[in-house]
């Protein structure tokens, strides 16, 4: 059996590589950069020489090349399908392009949907499917609007199939995430939090292991870490007023554009 890995070449997608494949999982990877996906492939390989890793590249929010992937990947099957792949750009909307916001929302909603509308078509009794989901989607998100709109759409979703998927023995798991240690940008960014941030900051061993724990516990939505659990309560009791001003107020302050 083989692990369907999107965004593979990321930081987060590149743990979820390693770690499935010292499980002994085969692996079927892909992203936008075949140059980046037979590199990714060589170090697997190198380390764990008894799997199979086959490589795809893709742009997911492109409908024919996600089509060309679909129609290479039901040659396998597949045990994990992980959804990785993600653009968290943060701006104002008027700062925004069409081009640049179509590209947001297709990759962080639309393109995980696709993935989990294939793999529940083609899989069988006991495949659980991981969509990094975030904790930004659990709030509106003044000048993250569209990235925090995308992840609650992305959770939803996740919590929903989950529920309609059951009976076929299979999962879909919303991995709720905080900020975690990957671009220098994103370090550095953490860093601004003070003491809040390296508290709720997590190393994305520490997603990869426990998203994997939460889905084999076929588990709708695991938000990751205790003081993103504890935050996420507190913003409960909060009315949505001041929710708002609190979000505008830090994250007005910076600007994200990694794509």
């Amino acid at each position: 059996m083989y692990c369907l890995i999107t965004g593979a070449c990321g930081v987060l997608g590149r743990c979820f590589c390693f770690e499935l494949a010292g499980l002994g999982y085969n692996l079927y990877i892909t992203g936008r950069s075949a140059d980046r996906l037979e590199a990714l492939k060589s170090g697997l390989t190198d380390k764990y020489p008894d799997i199979d890793v086959q490589c795809f590249a893709c742009d997911l929010t492109n409908e024919s090349e996600r089509g060309a992937l679909f129609l290479d990947a039901e040659k396998y099957g597949f045990s994990y399908v992980v959804n990785c792949a993600g653009a968290d750009i943060q701006k104002p909307l008027e700062e925004y392009t069409q081009e640049k916001l179509t590209f947001q929302t297709r990759i962080n909603f639309e393109a995980a949907a696709a993935v989990c509308l294939f793999a529940v078509k083609h899989g069988k009794s006991g495949l659980k499917i991981i969509n990094i989901s975030s904790i930004s989607g659990a709030n509106p998100m003044p000048d993250f609007a569209v990235y925090s709109a995308a992840k609650g759409a992305l959770t939803s979703f996740s919590v929903a199939v989950n529920e309609e998927i059951k009976s076929k023995g299979m999962s879909c798991t919303a991995i709720v995430a905080g900020a975690f240690y990957s671009r220098p940008d994103v370090i550095e960014y953490i860093k601004t939090q003070g003491l809040w941030g390296k508290i709720a900051a997590k190393q994305p061993e520490f997603v990869v292991k426990h998203s994997i724990k939460a889905a084999n516990k076929r588990k709708g939505k695991y938000i990751v870490g205790g003081a993103n659990r504890l935050m996420n309560i507190f913003l409960k009791c909060l009315p949505q007023r001041v929710k708002l001003k609190y979000i505008a107020s830090r994250w007005s302050k910076t600007r994200k554009d990694a794509f």
